[in-house]
């Protein structure tokens, strides 16, 4: 039985300079993005919604 505690959120991004990523996000930032949805991050930070 899964429990939730190892479930990971991933995203495909497409980046400004047309390069496709893989990225990790917390379940926060999961919950409230759609498609199409601008991500920010800066160095040393996690990922924000713009």
């Amino acid at each position: 039985m899964l429990d939730g505690a190892n479930m990971y959120h991933f995203v495909k991004l497409r980046r400004t300079d047309g390069q496709s990523v893989k990225v990790r996000i917390g379940r926060g930032l999961w919950k409230s993005i759609a498609v199409g949805d601008r991500l920010v991050k800066e160095p040393g930070g996690d990922p924000v919604k713009a």
